[in-house]
């Protein structure tokens, strides 16, 4: 079985959006990207599901809330890897 060729998020979002403003059937965009017209069906569904999230502070907010909780939790983890060494170095009186 083959498997499908790697289309580039670039590709996928200027095909979907060409299919929402209809001026090509499917079949033609098909043809000019290469790709099955149940693919540009799907990519314009993705795109329309998700389109909103590009205007939304909400994801990037808890990205940014992850990070910052790893980034503690390294911070911890090195602090008592310091107290440990400092106590084996006999200098955490």
């Amino acid at each position: 079985m083959k498997k499908p060729k790697a289309v580039p998020p670039q590709v996928k979002f200027q095909a979907a959006l060409e299919a929402i403003q209809g001026e090509k059937s499917l079949v033609e965009l098909a043809r000019i990207y290469n790709v099955h017209p149940n693919t540009i069906v799907k990519w314009k569904a993705e795109l329309m599901e998700k389109g909103a999230s590009v205007f939304s502070n909400e994801t990037q907010e808890k990205e940014l809330e992850k990070k910052i909780r790893d980034l503690e939790q390294l911070i911890g983890k090195k602090e008592i890897e310091i107290a440990l060494l400092k106590n084996f170095l006999g200098q955490g009186r």
